[in-house]
């Protein structure tokens, strides 16, 4: 029996339904999740596809530890040519969707084409149907659960579904599951929207394979006891992901008004602990998760009144809090609601909204062109009507929804845009923290902190088992050597598919890889998988037209801040880049990896133009 590797393909334009299993030489080659997604779209990512054509597949794809109830291992990836950046793109979600594929019968769904009108999937235990979807369209990806597990007369069905951003197909468009769970950056929910496809339903109740049994839920116990007892995993569950907000503004990684900004007093006002002290109302968790990071939160009264709602994590509090100078908490959970209602990637938004920001603040735009909106820094009331408009695609959020580098090309203001390969940057600031300009640089998808969260290694979290010792924050020389190495384990991660804040040990995913795949890896031959993945997204991403100069910060983060704890320090990225290239064995002219490179891990296919 196959321990993984079936997957579903699914033409919406013929309505043709087909199983079929992965090679296991592939399995073998990169496990699973993006890794194994690159193998399987290798021979589809072309320049001549169109990333909102029929032709551009969009790949749900799990990983050989998805739904074992392991160290948080619920998860899934989404993965197609990216409507934002025309490169790689993919994104990681977690929830209980994943595991329910699997139930389902289901490692991989595979889906092509473009339906005539709008439909969604639903999959139940090897049955397959498309269902009509018009009656659901234009309905907040909440909603849609809603109704469809009422059609399908089941509570227990998990649905990813899209906002009026994907139907809209704005490039920075998200796909939601289950309790607010998103596949958020690249614009999978474009994708997903330009097919016509409004959700997936999924249901199972089989169980999955697993090679070694009695060893892996040994193995599995063990893990999850000693991953609740983690101290990492007691802050996450005590204070969410925005835990550390207040150390990250005193470092200067937290960005402020744009990137710009050195220091900010509100930073103690929107962190995790300001929000378990004042709105947090309970926590929520992924299938199977003993950390449960997720945020439940009840506001009694005001504007922003609501009972047990979702409450926004790290990445949407910077993005409508420090990012716009707003220290309003509540306001803050709104926006980020908003931003998952209308299907919209809350980082990118907010890297958006603060450029626009920015450029009125410089004149370069005015209330002509935001339609009557003032524009000032601390003040959000405007930013409830851009983010409806940058889903309609109607009025200034035209302009917004083509994204920092669209809205900056537009106004003759390329150099202010914070972006890497047409992805905007997240917000960890690399004149903080600086190994990270080093995963946003040469991240496959753009500017990513999910590629290679190196800023954690920086803050302390060093890794023995990896060889990566505890670095300096501002060390520049012999650090790419260990973030290629981070890259590398990271991967491995988004193939089995295991999340970044769950403190598993290598040793310890490596001990239930094997007992769930029957397999007798070592370390090393693990970590070479990573490595092998990241090369072959390399080569995707050259033959999609990316090149050396695209492996490169923005302007706006290389200019010294004034004050605060990066004052005064850009990272040399030169100096980076180049011992990066010559550990990944890339050419220096070219960026692409070199002959003996791709040979060394097996990816002469890749030389041959093979499929």
């Amino acid at each position: 029996m196959e321990r993984f590797g079936h997957l579903l393909r699914v033409d919406l334009s013929t309505g043709q339904v087909m199983e079929e299993e992965i090679p296991l030489s592939w399995v073998e080659a990169f496990i699973g999740g993006s890794a194994l997604a690159a193998r399987l779209l290798w021979e589809r990512l072309r320049p001549e596809v169109d990333p909102l054509g029929p032709q551009n597949p969009l790949v749900f794809i799990t990983g050989p530890l998805t739904g074992t109830a392991g160290p948080a291992v619920g998860r899934f990836t989404v993965c197609a040519r990216s409507p934002a950046t025309g490169l790689w793109g993919e994104s990681n979600c977690g929830g209980f969707w994943g595991s329910e594929l699997r139930f389902a019968g289901y490692d991989v769904l595979w889906i092509e084409g473009r339906a005539p009108e709008p439909v969604y999937l639903w999959i139940r235990d090897g049955r397959v149907e498309l269902r009509p979807a018009a009656h659901l369209w234009g309905q907040d990806p909440y909603a849609v659960q809603a109704a469809i597990r009422q059609e399908v007369g089941d509570p227990l069905v998990r649905v990813a579904a899209i906002g009026l951003a994907g139907e809209n197909q704005v490039p920075f468009a998200l796909i939601l599951c289950d309790h607010g769970r998103v596949a958020g950056r690249t614009g999978m929910g474009a994708v997903m929207g330009a097919k016509n496809l409004k959700a997936i339903a999924v249901r199972g109740t089989r169980p999955l394979p697993i090679a070694r049994p009695e060893a892996f839920q040994m193995l599995r116990a063990q893990a999850n006891r000693a991953l609740r007892e983690d101290n990492l995993s007691r802050v996450f569950r005590e204070t969410g992901t925005a835990g550390a907000a207040e150390y990250l503004e005193l470092l200067g990684s937290m960005p402020k008004r744009y990137y710009g900004q050195g220091t900010w007093e509100g930073a103690s006002k929107v962190s995790g602990a300001a929000m378990a002290e004042t709105i947090l109302s309970g926590v929520s968790a992924c299938h199977a998760c003993v950390i449960a990071c997720g945020r439940v939160v009840t506001i009694p009264e005001g504007p922003y009144a609501r009972v047990k709602a979702k409450g926004p994590e790290y990445e949407t509090i910077a993005a409508f809090g420090p990012n716009l100078l707003n220290d309003d908490l509540q306001a803050i959970t709104h926006l980020g609601d908003l931003c998952d209602r209308y299907g919209l990637d809350s980082i990118s938004m907010g890297n958006v909204l603060g450029l626009a920001y920015l450029l009125f603040e410089q004149g370069r735009i005015t209330e002509r062109e935001t339609g009557g909106l003032t524009l000032r820094w601390g003040d959000v009331h405007p930013v409830e009507t851009l983010i409806a408009q940058t889903a309609r695609r109607e009025g200034f959020g035209e302009l917004l929804s083509q994204g920092a580098r669209g809205l900056a090309r537009a106004f003759g203001a390329e150099d202010l845009a914070v972006e890497v390969k047409g992805l905007e940057v997240p917000y960890h600031d690399p004149r903080g923290v600086a190994g990270i300009a080093l995963s946003y640089a040469t991240s496959p998808r753009g500017a990513c902190h999910n590629q290679s969260d190196f800023f954690m290694v920086e803050l302390g979290q060093s890794n023995e088992e990896l060889g990566i010792p505890f670095l300096d924050r501002h060390q520049i020389e012999d650090k790419a050597r260990y973030v290629a190495i981070h890259q590398n384990w990271r991967t491995v991660c988004n193939g089995l598919v295991l999340c970044y804040f769950a403190n598993v040990a290598p040793s310890v995913a490596l001990a239930l890889l094997n007992a769930a795949m029957g397999w007798d890896w070592d370390l090393q031959q693990m970590l070479e998988v990573g490595e092998r993945a990241w090369q072959l997204k390399r080569m995707i991403n050259h033959r999609l037209g990316a090149t050396q100069a695209d492996d490169r910060l923005p302007k706006r983060l290389l200019e010294p801040l004034p004050d605060g704890g990066a004052a005064g320090f850009v990272p040399d990225i030169e100096t980076m880049l180049r011992e990066y290239y010559e550990v990944r064995g890339w050419d220096r002219e070219t960026g692409q990896p070199t002959p003996a490179t791709l040979r060394r891990l097996g990816l002469e296919f890749v030389l041959r133009g093979d499929k």
